[in-house]
């Protein structure tokens, strides 16, 4: 049996009673590890962070907070070989890691940087200078900023798991309050391996940090108008998470990063000899290539004057001839697979979708399995 997934919850690892979900390799199929949160205590993971997490983060002044997320980074720095290899079996080249892994222990460090140079040695951040509000100037007052004494759940999509983990959970250190994360189940075992690193280095205090492996439901029930929610993920799940009862009636503080309307566009002026043209048509493969196109950031549309269409997919096709799609661990492989079978059957329907108006150039989306790869991948 393949290992199961734990949580670490209240300041232990817990495991699940039940066998749980496969997840799977996005290269070979193969069962990577098991998910299930079946009796997780989910009302304690919350009333831990605020009782424990938040009194603990709240004692420590910003650049203590700023010191420990540096510290942080340097012992993750580390382990990102251990990283790099269990990444790759989430469909990610070792370009894609540079990207999700380096650039995740990069924020910490980018953080860290900030919360020294910008934020003061104490745990409020005043908000402008104390302002008179009586004659004789007996009565001032000032506004300052300070920690919510609620916690930070952080509901992460399955594209990157170790960035999308820490550029949320960085931010809400350096605030004071503590974070609760909840993968994407696609890829959850990186984002475990990475948690169990972070517990192992004893750096963070008591509570500052639980991760939730397992399915959301009743998540949100349980927070208050103290308590906030950073979401990544689609436009149609953004959309519940408005509509919740805890973020309409309970005042619950929601974040929603959902599908990109990103777009490309090359001006008319240019022509196929410019550098901007060749610019253009390399940041377009690169937009389709690196991780395997599922970014949030990655555009929707390249918008090409008429004239110039032909040129651009002479242009983009010539450069996709050269990309290697295989094995994400091999290092002459320049594009990995899909993360998950979900997400080859969404870019097929989208693709159907758009042969209703236009046509297909480059590739054939029903037969795209690389040499030497399961065939049903």
């Amino acid at each position: 049996m393949t290992a199961l997934l734990e949580s670490y919850a209240q300041g232990t690892w817990y495991r699940a009673s039940d066998e749980g979900r496969p997840l799977a390799d996005a290269t070979t199929g193969e069962t990577v590890a098991r998910l299930s949160g079946t009796g997780l205590d989910v009302p304690g993971m919350i009333d831990y962070g605020r009782r424990v997490g938040g009194p603990a983060l709240r004692s420590l002044t910003f650049h203590q907070r700023a010191a420990i997320l540096k510290s942080l980074a340097k012992h993750l720095t580390g382990h990102t070989d251990e990283f790099h290899t269990l990444s790759h079996r989430t469909g990610a080249t070792l370009r894609d890691n540079a990207v999700d892994v380096d650039g995740g222990i990069g924020t910490l460090f980018s953080y860290a940087s900030k919360g020294t140079r910008e934020l003061p040695d104490d745990t409020v951040l005043p908000d402008g200078p104390a302002e008179r509000l009586g004659r004789g100037g007996t009565f001032v007052g000032q506004h300052v900023y300070t920690s919510r004494p609620g916690v930070a759940v952080q509901i992460n999509a399955f594209n990157f798991p170790v960035w999308g983990m820490l550029e949320k959970f960085a931010p809400a250190f350096l605030a004071g309050v503590p974070s609760i994360v909840k993968p994407a189940s696609q890829t959850a075992y990186l984002t475990e391996l990475v948690v169990r690193r972070i517990v192992e280095s004893g750096l963070l205090p008591e509570g500052a940090l639980q991760l939730l492996a397992g399915g959301p439901a009743g998540l949100l029930d349980h927070l208050g108008p103290q308590d906030a929610v950073a979401f990544t993920g689609s436009a149609e799940t953004g959309a519940k998470l408005r509509t919740h009862p805890a973020v309409v009636h309970n005042g619950v503080r929601l974040g929603v990063e959902a599908d990109s309307l990103n777009c490309s566009v090359l001006g008319p002026d240019v022509a196929p000899e410019d550098p901007e043209f060749t610019l253009f048509a390399d940041q377009l493969v690169t937009e389709m290539t690196v991780k395997a196109g599922q970014k949030c950031t990655a555009i929707r549309r390249a918008i090409v004057p008429e004239h110039l269409a032909d040129a651009v997919v002479d242009a983009v096709g010539e450069r996709l001839e050269r990309i290697v799609v295989g094995d994400p661990a091999d290092a002459d492989t320049t594009m990995g697979p899909l993360a998950g079978l979900d997400q080859r059957t969404e870019v097929r329907k989208a693709i159907a979708a758009l042969r209703g108006s236009a046509r297909t150039v480059f590739g054939d989306p029903e037969h795209c399995a690389p040499a030497g790869a399961d065939p049903q991948r």
